[in-house]
């Protein structure tokens, strides 16, 4: 029962994420070590990996997705400042509890600076 359970929330939790949606960097920022410039920005969770892609531009990122205790009111970017460029460390994703946390980045919320998205 309990496996079926965890099975049931553990698919919710897919569901909640494997939609794509839009983000806006509003400065040139990081991911993956590549420099992605200012811009409307698609992504798409599968697993543990985001791709966040441009036209035909696109990078890939581990990503671990975590549960908050609030649904977040809109899509935001956390990022910190790395070697003078601004590193994305988090992506908060409207109307869910879901948080991307991006490879070597903490699951705690960060401080940092945000660029809001569009859901």
């Amino acid at each position: 029962m309990k496996t079926r359970l965890l099975g049931l929330a553990l698919l919710a939790l897919s569901a909640a994420v494997a939609k794509d949606f839009t983000i806006t960097l509003y400065q040139p920022a990081v991911v993956a070590g590549k420099s992605l410039p200012a811009g409307d920005y698609k992504v798409a969770v599968h697993g543990d990996t985001a791709i966040i892609s441009h036209g035909k531009d696109k990078v890939e990122s581990p990503v671990k997705v975590v549960e908050s205790d609030r649904k977040f009111s809109s899509t935001t970017v956390k990022c910190d400042t790395e070697n003078g460029r601004n590193a994305v460390q988090e992506i908060q994703v409207s109307g869910t509890k879901t948080r991307l946390v991006f490879e070597g980045a903490e699951a705690p919320m960060a401080g940092g600076e945000s660029a809001h998205a569009t859901p």
